[in-house]
Formats: structure tokens, C-alpha cells, sequence
């Protein structure tokens, strides 16, 4: 079935960045809090087969974060960190991004999150995500990032669908 609401990530070649965009069905001021609240993001970020569990959350402007998925199977886990720039309600969020499992440190990736309010009750998200290098980048969108992100997505829609969190 064809989601309206599918993801687009555009990626040129040999630039160290990427975009995303999506649309969610719920006001901007809840996609907000689905991610800046660590009890709402344990709901939805991650891939289906994976569990998280927040290390750190302190999501303000100068704060940080540490998170781990953890394979359901018990394959593994994937630890994540950044620290945060400026968390701008309802509207943006810019911070680091930073995957734990690469044999060196360093391979940060700077984002800026931003939520548009769209008629309707209805919030577009765009991501513009900066690399190190062409590398990093191509690096990450081939680890399977993209699969993942929209199994969360699409537990997120379920999430603004059934109402289950509180408004």
C-alpha cells in the first residue's frame, strides 16, 4: 500500500549532505514533543526489530543525549550521542549526530530538524543532515538508515492515528 505520508530523502552525488522530508497526520506542536519527549521517542525511533534505551536525554539548547537499540534477538547493540545547539519549540531542533559503532571517533554529522505547520492539522518535517565527508554520508545512507527510519515513522503515524499519547 502506498503511504501519502512516504519519506523522501535526496542525496546529490559527491555533496556532504542529505535531506529528508516527511508529512506527518498531527499538529506540529506534537510532532515536536514525539521528538524531544524520551518517553515518546522509546515509542517510535528505531527499527521494529530493535529495542532503545535512553542513556541521557538532556534536550535543551547545550545539552546532549545518549541513546542504544539494542537487537531484539539479542545480536547486538548500536550506541548513539550528540550534543545539542538550539531546541527552538515548536519549530527546530539542531544538534550532532553521532554513530558509536565506527573503529575511529569523530564521524559527527551536524542536523537541523525543522517542523512546518501545514493546514489541516498536518506538519512536514525537513532534516538537512552535514557530513564530515562524502564518505560519512554514503556511509551512513548505505547502513540500511533509511529502512529503519521509516519503520519508525510509520510507528510514529500509528502512534498520532490511535492517540495514544496524551495532548
Amino acid at each position: 500500500m502506498l503511504n501519502k505520508n512516504a519519506t523522501k530523502i535526496t542525496a546529490e552525488e559527491g555533496k556532504q549532505e542529505f535531506f529528508i522530508e516527511r508529512e506527518f497526520e498531527a499538529p506540529r506542536e506534537l510532532v515536536f514533543r514525539a521528538f524531544n519527549e524520551p518517553e515518546f521517542l522509546l515509542q517510535w525511533l528505531g527499527p521494529k526489530d530493535m529495542e532503545m534505551k535512553i542513556d541521557k536525554y538532556d534536550n535543551q539548547s547545550g545539552g546532549s543525549y545518549r541513546f542504544v537499540h539494542s537487537l531484539c534477538n539479542g545480536g547486538g547493540e548500536f550506541g548513539f550521542n550528540g550534543v545539542i545547539h538550539e531546541v527552538a519549540s515548536p519549530e527546530r531542533i539542531i544538534r550532532t549526530f553521532e554513530f558509536e559503532g565506527l573503529p575511529e571517533r569523530g564521524h559527527v554529522s551536524l542536523e537541523f530538524l525543522t517542523l512546518i505547520e501545514l493546514p489541516d492539522n498536518r506538519t512536514r518535517l525537513h532534516i538537512q543532515s552535514v557530513f564530515k565527508s562524502v564518505e560519512d554520508r554514503d556511509g551512513l545512507l548505505q547502513s540500511g538508515m533509511e529502512g529503519g527510519m521509516n519503520e519508525g515513522f510509520r510507528k510514529l503515524d500509528e502512534i498520532f492515528a490511535n492517540s495514544i499519547v496524551n495532548n
